[in-house]
């Protein structure tokens, strides 16, 4: 036993090893990346830590006046007349619809569309003039300012001067890029 009566053979502390790293002194990182396995064609197991990579989820998409674009929700879309990104991003980049908006009638970044999970969710994002959200089978609906709402396929919103959204059906992923609904 040493003076601070511990047994040194019973002892299992373990110090943390430090670097100096420029003028300061770091932590080392200690953590340790499991072995990657060579792989053989067919293989398709995975391997613990490795990400597995399937066939894209279905997405729903939406569709602004009469156009016959559609924008899949694989990424959060914000609408407006002149759309930003937020300043502060929690996952993947939004995609930016613009929309045109003669009267002014429509707000800068105006609306979020977001799928999460199988549903999608309509939010206000402070606008002037305000969203109507027609579900079908329900009467519409003004969101308030920086309301959400979860809609289904076949909801229109409407933003102001003319620009109405159509929530679209889940749409599937084919074989090359193209998607199928």
């Amino acid at each position: 036993m040493d003076n601070d009566g511990v047994d040194p053979d019973v002892d299992d502390t373990v110090t943390p090893s430090r670097r100096a790293v420029g003028d300061r002194v770091g932590d080392l990182d200690d953590t340790v990346a499991p072995a990657r396995r060579p792989v053989s064609p067919g293989d398709t197991a995975p391997v613990d830590g490795e990400p597995v990579v399937g066939p894209a989820s279905p997405r729903y998409g939406f569709r602004v006046g009469g156009s016959d674009r559609t924008v899949l929700l694989d990424a959060p879309a914000y609408v407006g007349r002149a759309p930003s990104s937020p300043r502060i991003l929690n996952g993947a980049l939004p995609k930016l619809v613009r929309v045109r908006s003669p009267n002014g009638e429509v707000s800068a970044t105006h609306l979020e569309l977001r799928q999460l999970g199988t549903s999608v969710v309509v939010t206000d994002l402070r606008s002037t003039n305000g969203s109507v959200v027609s579900v079908p089978g329900s009467a519409p609906r003004s969101l308030r300012q920086g309301e959400s709402m979860v809609v289904t396929p076949g909801t229109i919103v409407d933003i102001g001067d003319g620009n109405v959204i159509e929530i679209l059906p889940l749409q599937r992923r084919l074989g090359g890029y193209g998607y199928d609904h």
